[in-house]
């Protein structure tokens, strides 16, 4: 007969990693319910000093914990048991990749004898994630040896600094247990951490300020070129006041898409995707000289406008967000501190004729915009995005799902400060929208409130399991087109024949009855005029609510384009 375990070392390890991991930053974790995940699911509600979120669904609770990660800055782990639990994670993983957001990733795992053995819910987990990982442990086993304690700890102290970084990202544990995944009363292996409640290890992050070569270069490019613009899409990493005092002093203007969070100022641009459509326009304002500070901006036009222009981009990771291969500079550095020590060097603020022409241009397209908008009554989703934005208390987030309405906030949406922007736009899907809006309600101060169309509500449905009993308030503002609305401006809608049962996809769902069977109000909004006061009166209500606007995806192609002539019309 065996002897038992000297030591209980699941219970060990597991305890080891919680402990490790909040004292590198982690304060939000969510869970998958699971067997292999026992030990380390224990540990997490054995420990008060993080607060857990339980979600049936594995791809939900990995979105919940990327939109805490989001607003936080701070690593968020999500735990699931083995199999196919944990390749539901993958496309979270994908997304904290590539929008660099802090994510540990653990996932439990059957012990190597169990591999290739057709044990249940065994599949070789070893790389599950491939090149979207920072990094990946499989430590194995735990070992009920009393001189582990450093092994464990610097994995564990790994993990949250690495995907703390920079840059930040993801970072993947394989955890493989032996039964009994309970605590069995042994003994546990001493791992005890730093006395001092420090992490195992202290990581360093480098300086990534500009040096003094690389501000002279940009300082002298500034002010040798009257005809620039500086962009900034997501992922900016600067405060609007520098952005805004940068403008002023290169004489500049901004084109700023919301996700930015630098579309406030005098300089900021709002309606350049409408200008842009315009080909006069577009050819007689096209810049000498573009400094981008972020990624790309969303849509297609100013993009593609900005193709042949030298751009010189700013990024601390250095990040190669360049699809058109136009940046002549990569400058890996802090934008913040670039922008701000450059601002400092050239001094009192420049009046040029070119700011003055694109001020003049985004007053007349702005007020053709809006008098276009304001003079409708039935909702079309310009409008439903401008309203969305202007109508938010100061204080509150906003979290843009993909597809049309990024696009349309993009598009419509006026100058303002007051409220932060969040969207998956690492690879720029709607997987999981629902779970990362309710991460974000889960940890932002202030009002939350989400913009989605109906597939994407449909498609991460079951994110609402549950919604109302987290004690988080969210208003989802769903715009239901019944179907795919951005295909209809796509080449695809060329093609009659098999349009809508390929791209369009009507779905034919009755979306108030989706979020009753799900527990969650839904107010319904019929007429334009009405859309602020029914989310005033969703948030004021708090919970999780879902404010319904049908629209119709034919009548919304032509609003889009009545709104582009508008402009043209304008600046004739």
């Amino acid at each position: 007969m065996m002897n038992p375990p000297a030591y209980d070392a699941n219970t060990s390890l597991a305890r080891a990693l919680v402990d490790e991991l909040v004292r590198g930053g982690v304060t939000e974790a969510c869970i998958a319910p699971g067997s292999r995940s026992t030990p380390v699911a224990l540990a997490l509600a054995h420990d008060d000093r993080i607060r857990v979120h339980v979600h049936i669904d594995e791809r939900s609770a990995s979105f919940f914990a990327l939109g805490t990660a989001r607003v936080t800055k701070r690593p968020a782990l999500v735990l699931t048991t083995s199999g196919t639990a944990a390749a539901n994670l993958h496309p979270a993983v994908l997304e904290a990749h590539h929008g660099r957001v802090p994510l540990v990733v653990c996932t439990a795992d059957r012990p190597p004898e169990l591999r290739d053995t057709g044990a249940g819910q065994t599949i070789d987990q070893r790389g599950l994630f491939g090149k979207a990982v920072r990094w990946e442990a499989d430590p194995g086993p735990p070992d009920d040896r009393p001189d582990v304690a450093a092994h464990w700890r610097s994995i564990s102290a790994r993990a949250a600094a690495t995907a703390i970084g920079p840059p930040s990202g993801p970072v993947h544990l394989n955890l493989a247990f032996r039964e009994p995944l309970v605590p069995t009363g042994a003994p546990l292996v001493p791992a005890p951490g730093r006395a001092d409640g420090a992490p195992w290890v202290k990581v360093s992050v480098p300086s990534r300020a500009p040096t003094a070569e690389t501000v002279t270069r940009v300082v002298n490019a500034v002010s040798g070129t009257e005809r620039g613009v500086l962009v900034a899409g997501w992922g900016a990493q600067v405060t609007s006041v520098t952005a805004a005092r940068f403008a002023i002093a290169a004489g500049w203007p901004v084109v700023a898409d919301p996700l930015s969070g630098l579309r406030t100022g005098a300089l900021a641009l709002s309606t350049y995707d409408a200008l842009l459509r315009t080909p006069e326009f577009a050819d007689t304002h096209r810049p000498d000289l573009a400094v981008r500070v972020g990624a790309p901006t969303t849509g297609k036009v100013a993009n593609g406008w900005l193709a042949a222009v030298p751009q010189w981009i700013v990024d601390p990771d250095q990040a190669w967000l360049d699809p058109h291969r136009a940046s002549s500079e990569l400058l890996a550095c802090d934008a913040e501190l670039l922008l701000a020590a450059v601002v400092d060097a050239l001094g009192a603020p420049r009046e040029t004729v070119w700011v003055e022409r694109w001020r003049e241009a985004e007053r007349l397209a702005r007020s053709a915009l809006d008098m276009m908008l304001d003079d409708l009554e039935d909702p079309f989703e310009g409008c439903i995005a401008r309203d969305v934005v202007a109508g938010l208390p100061d204080g509150s987030h906003l979290v843009v799902a993909s597809s049309m309405p990024v696009r349309d906030v993009e598009s419509f949406s006026a100058p303002r400060d007051g409220i932060r922007f969040v969207a998956n736009r690492g690879v720029n899907g709607i997987d999981g929208f629902t779970s990362t809006a309710l991460g974000v309600g889960a940890v932002a101060d202030g009002p939350v409130v989400a913009l989605l169309g109906d597939l994407c509500f449909l498609h991460d449905a079951n994110g609402l399991l549950g919604a109302n009993e987290r004690g988080i308030d969210v208003t989802l503002v769903v715009v239901d087109n019944d179907g795919g609305g951005i295909f209809s401006f796509l080449p695809q809608a060329d093609e009659p024949q098999h349009f809508e049962t390929l791209f369009g996809t009507p779905h034919g769902m009755d979306l108030a009855a989706v979020a009753a069977v799900h527990g969650v109000p839904c107010s319904e909004v019929e007429k334009s005029g009405d859309l602020i006061p029914a989310m005033h009166d969703s948030i004021e209500a708090g919970g999780v609510r879902v404010v319904l606007v049908r629209t119709n995806r034919a009548d919304n192609v032509t609003a889009h384009r009545e709104a582009w002539t508008a402009v043209a019309n304008a600046i004739a």
